[in-house]
This record gives structure tokens, C-alpha cells and sequence, in this order.
């Protein structure tokens, strides 16, 4: 049996950000992840010809304010602060100046009546709010899927308003999720090992995995919401409201779709294209990120779970259709598909990130409030204006480090 000061449960950022402040201070660490890799939700692959594509999140939202751009810039990790562009249309294809207006337009009046909703305590679904048979109501659900994983009906006004974004939003050239697992540093991890259960023993806890127990005086644990819902992880009984509150939280789901250009001097650097403009059940494709030749296609919400159930190819197939609307039979013959992603099939997310069912506003300052002095609680869920992004995740690994540190 291995025992140490603090063992921390989900090495995703949440993790690493505990581990991180932890290690700093000479305290016996020990990184604990049913995976075989560091990220957790954070994943960065190489693709056959060698360019890194970051399967989970990707941008560093908020990137002016954004903790992790000075840790990772002093490591060497290059920042790229090439403004996206999700609010254009590359060429206007299928999506005209004026409607790109109009679309705006009506997202921004949405937003304001969902403000005004917030201010004065309403804590309903936010599809509420759309304008009544509205033309763009369809579009604006769409984005609600990549932005929250879901549509608006699955959206609490009060949770929503509570985000904080700067609109600045960079990348890491070589993957987001490579940077995450380098600030692992020299902890010590145990990977693929999944722990079952926390038991209270007199002195801290004890954590039962099929690869052997550990003992540990302290608790960081940073797993997503699905998990503890899913009652995956057997917890004692005083936790029974954090429980409740995960299931108030749930995983969204947002998928990516991968392809090659064979001729990529055809395609526009770093351009965007939604799919459709009249349906939420459509992608939004980043063309040549970084000027690579690729496409990148993103999912979300229902859609995206019902592609994720057809099966593997199912989303590649989709996207094929939406793309050849979009480019044209002829040029659709110079795309290959490079690789998909299933995050609603992983058994250690069960989805991607974090939204507050209507009426579950206040269930994250629940999932983080302090119990006692041997479990401290982490991840992105539990932030209450950084929610659904990686820097939120580090922050909360950091106050759970220092909620230990502070314990006498």
C-alpha cells in the first residue's frame, strides 16, 4: 500500500494545477488517472504527416487575462494570437453579408434579453428568450452547442450570465493538451489506474483501485461530473449533496472532425464556415489552422450525440456532405478524413464540459465548497465564471491546493 500527503484523482488541468502548486511546496504528490496519458480532456495527437491537432479543447479563452499563457510562455510553449474567425463566413458561401448582419444582429438582442433575465434573478432555460418563431433561432442553438455543449433549453439564464470571457481567445501551437501535461513536471503519476471508492480512515483517506490501495492524508478530486453522478466512484455518505449537484452539471458534448487537403493552396488560411445557417444540426469548420492543411470540424449538443451513436464515420460522412454543399463536388475530391473524436463514448468524461441545467445555478459553488479536511474538490464545474474551459479547470486545482495548504 502506497501512502502520501496528497493524492489528487483526475491528472486533466484541474489536476496538474493542484499538482503544480502542491509540488512547489515539497509535498508527497501523487497524480492519480484512469487514463494511460496526462490532460485528461486535454489531448494532443500528431496526425500521419506530423501536425499536432488538439482532439479536446483547444483555445485559450480569454487569453489577455489568462493564467496559463505567462506558465506556458515560460516554458518555451509558442502562443498564437491570431484572432479566429467565428463571426465570418469564408467567401460568403452560403451565408451572405447581409445575412451574416442580420444573424448578429439577433444574437446580440438574444444575449441582452438573457441579461436582463439574469439581473433580475431568473434562473429558466435560456431558450426562453429567443425571439418568438425568430429566422435565426436555429443558428444561434448551433452555437449554443459548441460554446455550451448543448442548446439553449439545457442552459440556466443565471449560469450563463455568470461566465466571464474577454472575447480574446489564442491557441498553443503545439497542442494545448502537450502543454497541460508539461507542467506535470516531475510528479509522481500513476496512470491507468482507476480508483472505485474513498474510504475515511483516522488519520486521512484510503483510495481502493483494482491496481492496489493508497493511503492519503488529503484528497484533491477533480473528476468530471458524469463520473460522480454516474455513481462510478463510491464516496461516503456526507457527500451525497456534491452528488446531487454533479447531476444539476452535466457533460455537454462537443466533437471534432478531421481532414487532410491534398491541395491545400485551394482553401483559405485560418477561414470558417458554418455548415448550414437554417438548422442547429450543422458544424462549424476551421479552415488551414495555423495554415496547416487540414480542416477541422466541430459538433455539439444533440447533433452531436446522434452522429456519436450512428457510430464511427458517421460524423466524417456528415461533415463530407456539408463540405462538398460548401465547396463544391469537384474540390471535395482533394479532402481526406483524417480522424473523429467520441468524448460522449469515453468512460472517463462520458462528454466535454460543464453547463448548469435551469434551475441548478448555484450547484457549482456546491460541488466546491470545502466539506472537511480531507477531500478538497476540483475541475471546471466547480468554477463559477471560468466553468467549461481548461484555465478555469487549473484555477480550481489551485484553490484546492490551497485550501490543503491552509489546513493546520
Amino acid at each position: 500500500m502506497i501512502s502520501c500527503d496528497v493524492a489528487i484523482v483526475g491528472a486533466g488541468a484541474a489536476g496538474l494545477g493542484a499538482a503544480w502548486r502542491l509540488a512547489s511546496t515539497g509535498r508527497s504528490v501523487v497524480l492519480i488517472d484512469a487514463r494511460d496519458r496526462l490532460g485528461g480532456r486535454a489531448h494532443t495527437v500528431t496526425t500521419r504527416e506530423g501536425d499536432p491537432i488538439d482532439l479536446g479543447c483547444e483555445w485559450l479563452h480569454s487569453g489577455d487575462v489568462n493564467p496559463l499563457v505567462p506558465l506556458f510562455e515560460s516554458l518555451g510553449i509558442e502562443i498564437d494570437r491570431t484572432k479566429p474567425k467565428w463571426d465570418e463566413q469564408d467567401g460568403n458561401r452560403g451565408f451572405s453579408p447581409e445575412q451574416q448582419r442580420e444573424f448578429a444582429e439577433a444574437f446580440d438582442a438574444f444575449e441582452e434579453r438573457l441579461a436582463e433575465a439574469a439581473d433580475q434573478g431568473r434562473d429558466d432555460a435560456a431558450s426562453r428568450y429567443f425571439e418568438p418563431n425568430g429566422r435565426w433561432n436555429a443558428l444561434i442553438d448551433a452555437v449554443s452547442s459548441y460554446y455550451n455543449g448543448t442548446e439553449y433549453d439545457r442552459v440556466s439564464v443565471l449560469d450563463y450570465a455568470r461566465y466571464v470571457d474577454t472575447g480574446v481567445n489564442w491557441r498553443v501551437r503545439r497542442g494545448y493538451g502537450a502543454a497541460l501535461s508539461a507542467m506535470a513536471g516531475s510528479v509522481t503519476c500513476r496512470l491507468g489506474v482507476r480508483v472505485e471508492a474513498i474510504e475515511d480512515r483516522p488519520n486521512g483517506s484510503l483510495l481502493q483501485s483494482p491496481a492496489g490501495d493508497l493511503e492519503a492524508r488529503h484528497v484533491v478530486l477533480s473528476v468530471p461530473t458524469t463520473v460522480l453522478a454516474s455513481g462510478r466512484l463510491i464516496l461516503p455518505s456526507r457527500f451525497d449533496a456534491k452528488i446531487e449537484a454533479a447531476n444539476g452539471l452535466p457533460l455537454g458534448l462537443a466533437n471534432k472532425v478531421f481532414f487532410r487537403l491534398r491541395e491545400p493552396e485551394r482553401f483559405s488560411v485560418e477561414g470558417h464556415l458554418f455548415g448550414r445557417i437554417d438548422t442547429a444540426a450543422t458544424g462549424s469548420y476551421q479552415i488551414r489552422p495555423f495554415g496547416q492543411p487540414l480542416i477541422e470540424g466541430f459538433f455539439g449538443g444533440r447533433h452531436a450525440a446522434a452522429l456519436e451513436a450512428e457510430g464511427p464515420g458517421a460524423m466524417t460522412a456528415f461533415a463530407l456532405e456539408e463540405l462538398r454543399g460548401l465547396f463544391g463536388a469537384e474540390l471535395i475530391r482533394s479532402i481526406e478524413p483524417e480522424c473523429e473524436t467520441a468524448w460522449g463514448q469515453d468512460p472517463f468524461a462520458l462528454g466535454s464540459y460543464s453547463h448548469a441545467l435551469p434551475g441548478h445555478a448555484e450547484a457549482r459553488q456546491v460541488l466546491a465548497q470545502q466539506v472537511d479536511d480531507r477531500v478538497t474538490w476540483a475541475g471546471e464545474a466547480t468554477h463559477t465564471h471560468a466553468f467549461s474551459t481548461a484555465h478555469g479547470a487549473w484555477e480550481t486545482g489551485l484553490r484546492a491546493a490551497e485550501e490543503i495548504l491552509a489546513l493546520r
